[in-house]
């Protein structure tokens, strides 16, 4: 049915809006690149888990703090010129990842350095996307919009990870890197074909950026109780039950296969996204949206406890060669799971968008990144360090457990959530 199809039509109508959102999918493509590779590549030099998860400690901090006063940047400067000055940044530590490759580095610390950098870049580059969409676009076209973006970020999620480690399997990191710094110069042109994008005109705004500017965004965030609502439900999702820090010992003590069954992982959850955002076009009709988010994080939550109970199920046995039964049942929870943070992520992303002022959109979007973001580097470290106690399976089990217990706590307590109406959008 073609009502049911993802909705094109802000492709159609904004050549804008088509310009950033070809060159943000090849730059994100490049991006998962170096996710699986950076990933593999301090399991490859320690052996441990919970030194992949360490990975997202190093992220956490400067994504926070240059993720809410990025944030107040974007409200303040021109958001072309910030989008592209992050963008810059991040394009020389993808180079200096693969400099570091190529001459054989064997210092974990040098790869917790350079993520740290990057989240940095990454932390003040998305909200300022974020905030100039909603300029190029009519409001009614963001749900499509949005699912746009994310069945092109799920399509890169699904190919990132298997050319990734296939990559590496043939050739070495290095090679991984390289191809990301290249993909990674279209993102950057097409930031460069974009008009200036200054905020709007605002009484409220301060004159300069400082505390004072990040201080107003999460006063106006603390008392909008629907968007504080989608944060809060999406970091009890990440942090509790994001399962991809357990993928690399999962892939040689479980299933088998190693790096090959570590990028199937990956992209099991992004082929899940996929299919969700090209049945995307119903989405756009959906008024009750908050209800829809609620549904959604339940079903991630469950889908993670089934795949560890999958792993349950094989044991920690360090097979020879790729248990392909398994693996497909766990793959198959990882798509389920993936699908439903995509539908999570579209409504979560449209209220954000058209129920903020433009002048707070920035501040807002650099919250945004720092949960998104954030939320699973917080949940690595989690089920990494439970992952050393009770294994990765039963990881899985209690984190998606626990997830669903959490949501449905934190729903009780503010029902006004599940009434929220997109034909009258209220923050």
């Amino acid at each position: 049915m073609p009502s049911l199809l993802v909705d094109t039509t802000p492709l159609r109508v904004s050549p804008q809006f088509r310009r950033l959102w070809v060159g943000l999918s090849v730059g994100n493509l490049g991006a998962q690149l170096t996710v699986v590779a950076v990933g593999l590549q301090v399991y490859a030099l320690t052996s441990s888990t919970f030194a992949v998860g360490i990975l997202g400690l190093c992220a956490l901090v400067p994504l926070v703090v240059f993720g809410l006063y990025g944030g107040a940047i974007v409200d303040h400067a021109d958001r072309r010129t910030v989008a592209l000055v992050a963008s810059m940044v991040a394009w020389v530590v993808t180079i200096a990842l693969a400099v570091q490759a190529f001459a054989g580095n064997e210092q974990v610390v040098v790869l917790y350095a350079l993520v740290a950098v990057q989240s940095a870049a990454a932390a003040v580059n998305s909200p300022a996307r974020s905030a100039i969409i909603p300029r190029l676009l009519d409001p009614r076209l963001m749900p499509a919009a949005n699912a746009l973006q994310t069945l092109a970020w799920n399509i890169a999620l699904t190919v990132g990870p298997l050319l990734g480690a296939g990559l590496i399997a043939v050739l070495d990191y290095a090679v991984v890197y390289t191809l990301d710094a290249l993909l990674f110069t279209v993102a950057l042109a097409a930031l460069v074909a974009l008009p200036p994008v200054p905020p709007e005109p605002s009484a409220d705004r301060r004159a300069r950026v400082g505390l004072g500017s990040v201080l107003d965004g999460l006063r106006y965030l603390g008392t909008q109780r629907n968007v504080r609502m989608t944060f809060l439900v999406d970091l009890i999702a990440m942090i509790t039950s994001m399962p991809r820090v357990l993928f690399p010992a999962v892939g040689v003590l479980y299933l088998g296969g190693s790096e090959t069954t570590t990028g199937l992982m990956t992209a099991a959850i992004a082929v899940g996204g996929i299919l969700a955002g090209l049945f995307s076009g119903g989405l756009s009709a959906v008024r009750w949206q908050g209800r829809i988010i609620v549904v959604a994080i339940t079903a991630w939550g469950l889908a993670v406890a089934g795949f560890g109970w999958v792993l349950v199920s094989v044991g920690r046995t360090s097979p020879d060669q790729v248990m392909w039964w398994a693996l497909l049942a766990a793959a198959l929870m990882l798509a389920i799971a993936g699908a439903a943070d995509t539908v999570s992520a579209v409504f979560r992303q449209t209220i954000l968008q058209t129920a903020t002022p433009d002048h707070l959109r920035g501040r807002l979007q650099g919250v945004f990144i720092v949960v998104v973001a954030g939320g699973p580097r917080l949940g690595e470290l989690l089920l990494g360090g439970m992952s050393t106690r009770v294994g990765e399976a039963w990881a899985a089990v209690i984190g998606g457990t626990a997830c669903v217990v959490l949501l449905w706590l934190l729903v009780r307590a503010q029902r006004s959530f599940l009434a929220y109406d997109a034909h009258d959008p209220q923050p």
